[in-house]
């Protein structure tokens, strides 16, 4: 592979892993207020086809992205609703409310099957900066929603690790009697955290359809939102980290592309991901025995008021 092919490869990482980046962020603050939500695929695919349905139907991509974040965010919803107020089984109201949003989106993209997208976000090089040698083309020659991406990781660390809301966050998805028995309501914590992790999953839905692949593909989420559960626990439930795991699984991604013309299996090639998925959970796993540093103490067990 010579530097050009490598280079574009690189450049090309940085919006394939955007999707997974906007689920990831809206994972870790679900999952560090302890809620475990394995319905990020089916909030992805509902994001995607709602976000594309919307742009298509009014010529505006941005109220398609809108759309997206609104419908990922009730349909995040259900599963809050089970899981925090009817104390059901976390893992199976996450499945479902994947095999749902999966059944859903192909039922209501059918019409929209072979329709291409004419109205899709474009590259909006920053003046001065996108002329700069080598950090300019691959930082800051990109579309609006990767600078917005980026600016939701500066804030959501920033106030998860260094604000009163963060630490309250952190507080109910460890302790969650123990914040209680402070004045904090940890239902009102939980929903509010799972909201936004459907209203961020639904964006990671929306950037596939509306700008990356700009049509609707039913399945077109194709395992993202396994690996973005995945990606939060090889972030370490850190925001922070969670922008280099997607950018890898970005260009893992655009690596399946690259090396088709070297007549490599197609079939090998689309098990890259999820081999790249064990191998980032096994060395996360390492690094959490290693620097001893947990997942949240309370994720995935419901919580009762008064139970000791």
């Amino acid at each position: 592979m010579d530097w050009n092919v490598f280079w574009t490869a690189l450049i090309a990482a940085i919006p394939a892993g955007t999707p997974y980046l906007y689920a990831t962020l809206g994972e870790i603050y679900a999952e560090r207020s302890g809620i475990l939500n394995l319905g990020v695929e089916g909030m992805m695919i509902m994001g995607a086809v709602s976000g594309f349905g919307v742009a298509l139907s009014t010529g505006n991509p941005w109220l398609g992205i809108l759309a997206a974040a609104i419908v990922g965010g009730l349909i995040s919803l259900i599963h809050a609703f089970a899981s925090i107020t009817l104390r059901v089984n976390q893992i199976v109201s996450g499945l479902a409310l994947t095999m749902v949003g999966l059944g859903l989106s192909g039922l209501w993209g059918r019409r929209y099957v072979g329709t291409p997208m004419p109205y899709r976000l474009r590259d909006m090089p920053i003046p001065v900066l996108s002329d700069i040698p080598v950090i300019g083309p691959l930082f800051f020659h990109q579309d609006a929603m990767v600078y917005i991406s980026w600016v939701l990781v500066a804030l959501m660390g920033y106030i998860l690790f260094h604000t009163r809301p963060g630490v309250t966050i952190r507080s109910v998805g460890e302790n969650p009697a123990t914040a209680d028995a402070m004045g904090v309501n940890v239902f009102l914590v939980r929903y509010v955290c799972t909201f936004i992790g459907g209203m961020l999953a639904g964006l990671g839905g929306a950037y596939l359809s509306v700008v990356y692949t700009p049509a609707w593909i039913e399945g077109m989420t194709a395992g993202a939102g396994w690996i973005a559960i995945a990606l939060t626990i090889f972030a370490l439930w850190s925001p922070y980290r969670a922008l280099l795991g997607a950018y890898l699984f970005g260009g893992v991604k655009v690596l399946q592309y690259r090396l088709q013309p070297l007549g490599i299996s197609p079939n090998l090639l689309n098990m890259l991901p999820f081999i790249l998925t064990i191998l980032v959970l096994l060395a996360a796993t390492g690094e959490v025995r290693r620097r001893r540093i947990g997942m949240p103490a309370a994720l995935g067990i419901p919580y009762t008021r008064g139970e000791k």
